[in-house]
């Protein structure tokens, strides 16, 4: 599949985040160069390495697990922080975008899969996170929606439930902490495997890399 048939797959109303993790600076130029803004990268040191490698107005989010030691080489320059899933975390976002006078987007993570490896909050861990007098007194980080990563699976239903579980979720938490922020407005679901019930199930965002890039 090549990027111009993803696209062709995306409703207008849908972000795509091209996943660029392992790929070279001329594979993600030949992406750039058909019209891509935004990349997504899993670590931290790959990241700032081809931030400074390519053009300037392109988006970078990091969609990976993030170490808190980590943020201060992105803080300049991240789009979005997408697997956000603690207190701590959100501190530390906050300290380094303050030094920049930024304010950082991010995604509260939820585990919505079966697979114990998944990193995530349950729905108790994030209202216990959104109620918090530490997290209430921060002033540069804005949680612009929710994100979550299906099981592993060859069984649509399971996929289905999952993302539904999600979107579910994202509606709880927008009528009960961002009703009066049109900016929460990301769902952040689906891969290269399964984006299209992502988009069915409410996606406003998906992550797609093999199909761009080839496979890894």
């Amino acid at each position: 599949m090549s990027y111009q048939e993803v696209i062709a797959n995306i409703p207008d109303e849908v972000t795509l985040v091209a996943v660029s993790k392992t790929k070279s600076v001329e594979e993600i130029l030949e992406v750039y160069n058909q019209g891509q803004r935004i990349f997504g990268e899993n670590k931290v040191q790959e990241l700032t390495e081809k931030y400074t490698a390519l053009p300037k107005d392109i988006e970078w989010h990091l969609i990976g697990h993030l170490q808190t030691n980590k943020v201060k080489y992105i803080a300049s320059f991240v789009q979005m922080i997408h697997a956000v899933d603690s207190l701590k975390l959100f501190v530390e976002i906050d300290k380094q975008a303050k030094k920049y006078n930024r304010v950082i987007d991010c995604l509260l993570q939820f585990h919505i899969a079966q697979e114990t490896s998944k990193f995530g909050l349950s729905r108790e861990e994030a209202i216990n996170l959104l109620e918090d007098e530490t997290f209430l007194q921060l002033t540069n980080v804005r949680i612009r929606g929710v994100m979550g990563m299906a099981t592993f699976t060859d069984n649509p239903d399971q996929i289905r439930n999952e993302f539904q579980s999600l979107a579910e979720l994202f509606l709880f938490l927008k009528h009960t902490y961002f009703n009066d922020q049109p900016s929460f407005d990301v769902k952040s679901m689906g891969m290269s495997g399964d984006y299209k019930l992502a988009i069915e199930a409410g996606s406003t965002l998906v992550r797609v890399g093999s199909l761009i890039f080839g496979t890894r």
